[in-house]
């Protein structure tokens, strides 16, 4: 029985090495993290929209996906970005990091914003580059191998980099509509690993779009906001569309809403600001059958202020972009 039970404990370890292992190297789509506040983070999937409307953003999101399972993916992602006055407020920069861990693989990403933003139309045209240092590991330490000479598996962890790029294009229609596309990884790096150059990662370009529209009602207190984004690296593909009724009082704003991603998951949002300061709930339901128990639960913060320091009434605090 002893001796079963240890069989066992080892298949249960190849099956969860083989699905990390798959989504790695065939679910390229996945590569990026699929946050639920999408909408909130837009300067993480499009840098063109590093510096908009003259603000100080600071964002942070931390997910915790497949809650229940053991080494499931855990991605935490950091970021500031703001206009810069001193060339013009067309143009605005900012710095990301992003550290992700699913299984034996780590994914780091530590990245320079730029965007420069013109009117046009009535609203703003932004185009934005963003240049990356990717870092990938694989700690093949934690393999539950039966042969450990095995060379298509490295013995202990291997780490490489290599140089990513991502650009985008937006436009924004006063605070009415916006609509973006972008191409991230759109040099696909190939990530050498481990000190003999042994092992490679090759990341494909993924494309995305997205847009959004705010539908005001006659109370000015409330609104609808709408957003959709799709991505695809031409062999997979995501979409996702989210819906929140919003309330702006004089002293807080709060909102509540749903999301869909079609065949992958329903998500529910919730969130509050007060004093620049908003804090973004999500926990998203898998409808591919692991069950609701067994979601991702999802916490963004933020933090925004105006740094026009020639406008009137300057340094209010506002509400960042997630109402």
């Amino acid at each position: 029985m002893a001796r079963l039970a240890v069989i066992a404990y080892r298949m249960k370890r190849l099956c969860w090495i083989g699905l990390f292992v798959l989504s790695a190297l065939v679910c390229r789509a996945q590569y990026d993290v699929a946050f639920s506040n999408y909408w909130a983070l837009q300067s993480f999937y499009n840098p063109a929209a590093t510096g908009l409307d003259g603000m100080l953003n600071v964002q942070g999101a931390y997910s915790m996906q497949m809650v229940g399972f053991e080494d499931a993916p855990a991605t935490m992602f950091v970021g500031a970005d703001l206009p810069v006055f001193f060339l013009s407020p067309s143009h605005g920069m900012g710095v990301a990091f992003l550290n992700d861990a699913a299984g034996v693989f780590s994914t780091k990403k530590l990245s320079f914003q730029y965007a420069y933003h013109q009117k046009l139309w009535g609203g703003r045209a932004s185009v934005g580059v963003r240049p990356a240092m990717l870092s990938q590991g694989v700690n093949g330490g934690d393999l539950d191998m039966e042969d450990s000479s095995d060379p298509a598996f490295a013995s202990n962890e291997v780490k490489g980099t290599a140089f990513d790029l991502d650009v985008g294009l937006r436009y924004s229609y006063k605070k009415i509509w916006y609509a973006g596309v972008s191409v991230m990884h759109c040099m696909g790096p190939t990530i050498t690993l481990g000190d003999e150059k042994a092992y490679e990662i090759s990341v494909d370009p993924t494309f995305y779009v997205n847009g959004g529209y705010r539908l005001p009602f006659r109370n000015k207190q409330y609104a609808l906001y709408t957003d959709a984004a799709f991505r695809t690296d031409l062999m997979d593909w995501r979409a996702d569309v989210t819906a929140r009724l919003a309330y702006s009082g004089s002293k807080h704003k709060m909102y509540g809403g749903l999301s869909y991603s079609p065949t992958r998951s329903a998500t529910v949002l919730l969130g509050i600001d007060f004093h620049g300061i908003n804090v973004g709930y999500a926990y998203e339901i898998y409808t591919g059958g692991i069950g609701a128990l067994h979601g991702t639960h999802e916490l963004v913060l933020g933090y925004q202020t105006d740094l026009n320091l020639f406008k009137k009434g300057k340094n209010k605090h506002k509400s960042v972009r997630l109402l």
